[in-house]
């Protein structure tokens, strides 16, 4: 069941950036995707008649200044996509971009690579589902780099290319290996700032988390933070710091039940509707990123219907009573 239709005639909290405290860090609060299946289908966050893809990114660049694109983590971006992204919205409307899953070592599967790069792969993999960065040989990856790069630049000379993450798996585990990669992809992507966010404890444990955001600082790579389900292998701590200019956090819901749960889809394993009193928790943790960044982004990853919106909502209204609290 839907929760939007009767926040839909709300005061418009979203519209602008949210100052929470005055001569602190602007912060944009928006949510993980505009394209997802289910938010369409709900039918209560874009009005009737809105059935295009311009439509449905006029409208949501109208309640929210930023949104994360997580396409492109499926398949390399297109040039023309980012055009008409910067076409379609507000001069001071920012893209969030995850990266290409095979820069982040995830596997990626072979059919949705163009069909020249296809081509160019070993051939023992020409049969295979999925394939990894180490398998791909470099002139491959070397031009994977190159696409990804040429599209987005649209967004980045437009001035709405907020950060790139790179959302690394879990069994991305620390080491001077690791932090080598990391730093092969900033290299890769000159002048663009980029964000990590781990699925491994171990970057955040111990000894251990100085040396992360000690690396992260001396690069300045944003530290992506999170909020999610605790207790399990793929649990990462809610550590809030800043390590970059731009900060950023993503909220992807508390849903015990399906956070490792296989064999079914995103919007079922982010299903979750926050409680007020889960984003007041936050409330401390979203000041000292303010005090210390220049840029805070609250990303909503909860995508089940029209989980996003709503909850992206509520946060501001959060934030907003934090004002007056303050």
């Amino acid at each position: 069941m839907t929760q939007l239709a009767a926040a839909e005639h709300a005061a418009p909290l979203c519209l602008a950036r949210l100052a929470i405290v005055p001569g602190m860090a602007k912060t944009l609060v928006g949510t993980c995707s505009w394209t997802d299946k289910a938010l369409i289908q709900a039918g209560t966050f874009y009005p009737p008649g809105s059935s295009s893809a311009e439509a449905r990114l006029r409208h949501y660049a109208s309640q929210f200044p930023v949104v994360e694109v997580d396409s492109p983590y499926y398949a390399l971006p297109s040039e023309r996509n980012s055009h008409l992204w910067v076409e379609r919205t507000p001069d001071d409307f920012v893209f969030d971009v995850k990266a290409f899953g095979l820069f982040t070592t995830h596997p990626v599967q072979v059919s949705r690579l163009p069909g020249d790069l296809r081509a160019a792969l070993p051939g023992n993999l020409l049969s295979k589902r999925n394939v990894y960065l180490k398998d791909v040989g470099s002139e491959v990856a070397d031009e994977a780099w190159r696409r990804f790069r040429e599209a987005l630049t649209p967004l980045h000379e437009a001035g709405k290319l907020g950060v790139v993450t790179f959302q690394f798996p879990r069994w991305f585990v620390p080491g001077q290996h690791a932090e080598g990669h990391i730093a092969d992809c900033q290299e890769r992507l000159p002048g663009w700032q980029l964000a990590v966010e781990f699925r491994n404890h171990k970057w955040l444990e111990g000894e251990q988390i100085e040396r992360t955001l000690g690396f992260l600082k001396e690069r300045r790579l944003t530290f992506v933070c999170v909020d999610e389900p605790q207790g399990f292998a793929s649990s990462v701590p809610p550590v809030a710091e800043a390590t970059a200019d731009v900060s950023v956090v993503r909220f992807h819901g508390r849903n015990t039940e399906t956070w490792e749960k296989r064999g079914i889809t995103a919007s079922q394993r982010f299903d979750y509707f926050y409680e007020r009193g889960e984003f007041e928790e936050w409330l401390p943790n979203v000041r000292t990123l303010q005090d210390r960044a220049a840029e805070v982004h609250l990303l909503i990853n909860t995508n089940n219907y029209d989980q996003g919106p709503v909850n992206a909502r509520l946060l501001l209204e959060v934030l907003a009573a934090g004002v007056g609290g303050a």
